[in-house]
């Protein structure tokens, strides 16, 4: 209590239960005592996630049983202003467990210093249900009628159906099989008895937790048959908590690829930022990378912080700042180019940019120092080994030759566009191959990826990839 006081209790429990029944009963029984003395608000604390969860309303609530507890636990609630329930490691609770193991080893008159109590029989009782009800239409009914005694449906259409449909099943022994082609008999089933054999060919004693596919062959092979398998199969394997909690994790993009058009040069720039590398000289250990979305030109500067105004300073000296594909580019060449010296990282960087100025695009087929300037640059090594062009080359001419190209570089540059708009195109039609439409609203039931950070160290390999399900409260 807030001045202190520690009233401690434990239960004796003279009836069978399972560990989250016996979870609910401890929270149960710490409630009607705090109602009993009189206290408005309450902090739980309970070290099972499952308990937890459900009544937090984060996971659902399946078992009838724990279903009955749920509802006993909400009644209760209404008698205080606040209960908060939180869940707690177990490694934290280690005074709860040492009065639970203290009083199922003690007898009751030597446990003085804390309340005792017996629990003779659940806080809940399980209503049993005898059906009475007739058994539901089944979908064998009307085939194994005909079959039997040659009945037919009243209407023409449905009753010529139903005769061509029956002459592929047959009765042995009064169980209703159809003829197969993997098999020769596949025994039909109904839907009870076929919710029997998806649960045990799944998740059984000789369950794999397969896919809808493979547990639909298995199915067949195994001799079974109903309409709707494919289906039934499919469902089930997506309600199945340990396979998405353990399932692959998804790489198809949800949504198909939104392009950007870059109709001149200049106009649209993308920026990122590459880093932390080991510290070069005036201590730079981030890289501020600039692309333009259509000529493909690259700007980077290495910094030592990354502030707002570092990255104004950037732009405004670039005049404005796809960095994606140039980070990619950048960081693997720094890799192939520095060997152990990490620290001389920044004195790479005109000879990487220059290299990826010069090097021809596969989106517009062109070289982004062609696009920019209008002409392809000179490179070093047709100064070390004398290309033609170096050899014919005239400064007297230069300059005239260099502004007929810019005359004609918006021509080059329409053609890069054309290029560039036909490589959209077929990174369009590739990414919608890959879709895999994926849209959540508020109510829905959903899994969180884990990730390496949130990864329980104890578990390793067996660790979920999934955790949850949890609820969406609110569509931002």
């Amino acid at each position: 209590s807030p001045r202190k006081l520690v009233i401690e209790q434990s239960l004796w429990f003279s009836f069978k239960t399972s560990n989250n029944q016996a979870e609910y009963e401890a929270l149960l029984a710490g409630l009607r005592l705090a109602n009993d003395l009189g206290i408005a608000t309450i902090q739980c604390f309970n070290d099972s996630q499952v308990v937890t969860g459900q009544v937090n309303s984060t996971f659902q609530v399946k078992e009838p049983t724990l279903l009955l507890y749920f509802h006993a636990f909400q009644k209760l609630k209404n008698n205080f202003e606040d209960v908060q329930v939180t869940y707690t490691p177990r490694e934290h609770n280690t005074r709860a467990d040492q009065l639970a193991k203290l009083a199922s080893t003690k007898k009751t008159s030597h446990l003085r210093s804390m309340i005792q109590q017996e629990l003779p029989s659940p806080s809940v009782n399980e209503i049993e249900c005898l059906q009475v009800e007739p058994r539901n239409h089944c979908w064998m009914d009307a085939i194994t009628h005909h079959l039997q005694m040659g009945e037919l449906l009243e209407d023409p259409l449905e009753a010529k159906k139903l005769r061509v449909k029956a002459t592929r099943y047959t009765l042995i022994a009064g169980e209703l099989y159809k003829r197969g082609l993997s098999t020769p008999m596949l025994k039909c089933l109904t839907p009870e008895q076929a919710h029997y054999v998806l649960r045990e060919v799944h998740e059984g004693v000789c369950g794999t937790h397969s896919g809808s596919r493979t547990l639909a062959a298995k199915i067949i092979r195994a001799g079974y048959y109903w309409p709707t398998l494919a289906t039934d199969c499919t469902e089930f394997v997506r309600q199945c908590q340990p396979c998405q909690q353990f399932g692959p994790l998804t790489r198809q993009p949800p949504e198909e690829l939104h392009s950007i058009s870059t109709p001149w040069p200049i106009s649209i720039w993308g920026m990122d930022i590459l880093g932390p590398f080991p510290p070069a000289k005036g201590q730079v250990k981030f890289l501020i990378v600039a692309v333009d979305h259509f000529t493909k030109w690259i700007e980077a500067e290495a910094a030592a912080t990354i502030t707002a105004n570092n990255v104004q300073k950037f732009f405004w000296k670039n005049s404005n700042g796809q960095a994606e594909a140039a980070n990619k580019v950048i960081l693997k060449e720094l890799k192939r180019r520095l060997g152990q010296a990490k620290g001389s990282w920044p004195d790479h960087l005109p000879e990487i940019l220059w290299a990826y100025r010069c090097t021809p695009q596969s989106s517009t087929r062109k070289t982004p120092f062609r696009l920019t300037y209008g002409t392809d640059a000179m490179i070093p090594v047709e100064v070390g080994e004398p290309s033609l062009r170096r050899q014919q080359f005239e400064d007297d001419t230069n300059w005239e030759a260099l502004n007929v190209e810019l005359d004609l570089v918006d021509e080059t540059r329409e053609s890069a566009l054309v290029n560039m708009e036909a490589c959209r195109t077929r990174e369009t039609r590739k990414i919608r191959t890959k879709v895999k439409p994926r849209q959540f609203h508020v109510g829905d039931l959903v899994w969180r990826v884990t990730g390496e950070a949130r990864k329980d160290k104890s578990q390793g390999k067996l660790a979920p990839n999934w955790d949850g399900p949890y609820r969406i409260r609110h569509d931002l």
